[in-house]
């Protein structure tokens, strides 16, 4: 399942380690952050698809406190 959410991030850099991380999680298959348009596309399984989510967040706020995801 592929998904667009727009996304809140305050800088480029935090973005491209935000993207790495979520990358790196099992059952991801591609992730894409953008701090121009604040948008993060995740490609995850379908199954696991919530829960990659809510990791995902949890990484990026272990980069960035302040990240938020608009559902």
């Amino acid at each position: 399942m592929q998904k667009k959410f727009k996304i809140e991030v305050d800088c480029a850099n935090c973005a491209a380690k935000i993207e790495t991380a979520v990358r790196n999680i099992p059952g991801v298959r591609n992730a894409s952050v953008s701090f121009m348009a604040q948008k993060m596309l995740l490609d995850a399984d379908d199954e696991r698809f919530q829960d990659i989510l809510q990791q995902a967040v949890r990484a990026a706020k272990k980069v960035e406190p302040d990240f938020e995801i608009e559902l």
